[in-house]
């Protein structure tokens, strides 16, 4: 007992050593179950003892001995969050809509916000790093002339008690036509055959060059300009901050390759287990670097990752969030889920990686609330929160503020009172640096 007590029950000897214990206490009830019934025993109180511990070790021997219990997620925090974007929506683009739209989520009882603050090759706040490489230290959108848009989420934020933390959407993503691409075409990554452009839907997007120096600055200044300059509570990342599996043949990363691989160039096959290692691992340094990066200016900055499940995220853009996460540079973790049909969206929620994850750091679950074209309805909501709850998350992120209740086929107010019915009372947010615990 003394050994299991100074395991941590996220360690992998905690398993082990129950294992243990839980085989010997089955052999001692069966070898007194034995005794008793050669003596034949007529002491009082015997025969229920018998029965008690025949019960236990009919229940020891029928459970898996390497079953994994469950995380109990705190009563006393819950994350519900949403994500702020400029794509299909303007709820960034005017400070009074913004400031109602934030007020709005506090009656609700949400307590996170994700505003995007990295998207279509620009930055949505002025920013000094991106006028010196781009040529424009903000998104030329109108809406986001004359005003700090991040300042504004932050200060109103923390007013009504919301955590803050910018997302950079787009990562090593930019639109091809983009100043950025344009100015920087050296930066760009390309496929096999020397194209660039990679279909995002219908748009046409081009990726930095993620192994490229340069390019590894330029994120890293963005990151650290944000952490500096703004009271944020974190920093979020998504699949973007990987390189989808068919780039990566540019003239640079091919070279470094083959520095490494003793002049072999790289498998024509994208998909080659040891090439998509290769460049995941190259991704998994920077992560390390940004995580340090971002520590060494505020310690108390969050580190938060929102990536599909992991297979996904790890085959088609090479970010291999179960390593990041075993490293300990990722402090909260949002994976999209974006299903409709519910048994393969509960099949997401149990994989190992994921309940793994679960003892060691908050981790939650990104739901879909709808797009543009494709309405969710509430009780499909409803019932995903539920699941997830069912499995002891951390919480729920919504995907994306304007499908919350502006764009669906349901009414606003039916949309309202459904997330009021999720959210009856108000709760913190699960913060890993603040006294949270598995």
């Amino acid at each position: 007992m003394q050994l299991l007590a100074s395991v941590p029950s996220h360690h992998p000897l905690f398993n082990e050593v129950c294992s243990k214990m839980m085989k010997r206490l089955v052999l001692w009830c069966v070898e007194l179950l034995h005794w008793g019934n050669v003596r034949r025993s007529r002491k009082p109180g015997f025969l229920a003892v018998v029965v008690a511990l025949s019960m236990v070790a009919a229940v020891m021997l029928s459970f898996p001995l390497n079953a994994q219990t469950p995380v109990k997620r705190s009563p006393n925090s819950e994350l519900r969050g949403v994500w702020l974007t400029n794509i299909d929506s303007d709820v960034l683009f005017e400070r009074d809509r913004l400031k109602n739209a934030l007020q709005r989520l506090n009656e609700l009882n949400f307590n996170t916000v994700y505003p995007a603050v990295w998207n279509w090759g620009y930055t949505l706040y002025p920013s000094k790093v991106a006028a010196r490489v781009i040529g424009r230290s903000l998104d030329p959108t109108p809406g986001l002339q004359g005003r700090d848009m991040l300042k504004e989420v932050v200060s109103e934020g923390h007013k009504k008690g919301l955590t803050v933390i910018p997302w950079f959407e787009f990562g090593f993503m930019a639109p091809a036509d983009s100043e950025l691409a344009k100015r920087r075409p050296q930066w760009l990554t390309n496929l096999s055959n020397g194209k660039r452009i990679v279909k995002e839907g219908k748009d046409d997007r081009v990726w930095l060059n993620p192994f490229l120096p340069d390019v590894q600055q330029f994120i890293q200044d963005l990151i650290v300009e944000i952490v500096k300059n703004y009271d944020v509570d974190g920093i979020q990342f998504d699949d973007h901050f990987g390189l989808p599996s068919e780039l990566g043949y540019d003239a640079y990363t091919v070279a470094l390759y083959k520095k490494e691989h003793r002049g072999r160039a790289p498998s024509k096959n994208p998909k080659d287990p040891e090439w998509v290692r290769w460049r995941a691992n190259k991704i998994t340094d920077f992560m390390k670097r940004v995580f340090i990066a971002i520590k060494a200016n505020k310690k108390d900055c969050l580190v938060s990752v929102a990536p599909n499940p992991q297979r996904f995220s790890y085959e088609y853009f090479l970010a291999d969030w179960q390593k990041w996460e075993r490293m300990g540079i990722v402090e909260d973790l949002v994976i999209q889920v974006y299903r409709n049909d519910l048994n393969v969206f509960i099949s997401e929620l149990e994989y190992p990686e994921v309940k793994t994850a679960q003892s060691h750091i908050p981790v939650s679950i990104g739901i879909l609330s709808g797009l543009k074209n494709r309405s969710v309805p509430m009780q499909q909501i409803q019932t995903q929160v539920q699941k997830v709850r069912d499995r002891n998350f951390a919480g729920v992120s919504f995907f994306f503020y304007e499908t919350l209740w502006n764009i669906s086929q349901e009414k606003p107010l039916e949309r309202q009172t459904g997330f009021q019915q999720i959210f009856p009372t108000a709760t913190a947010y699960p913060n890993l640096l603040t006294g949270w615990k598995p």
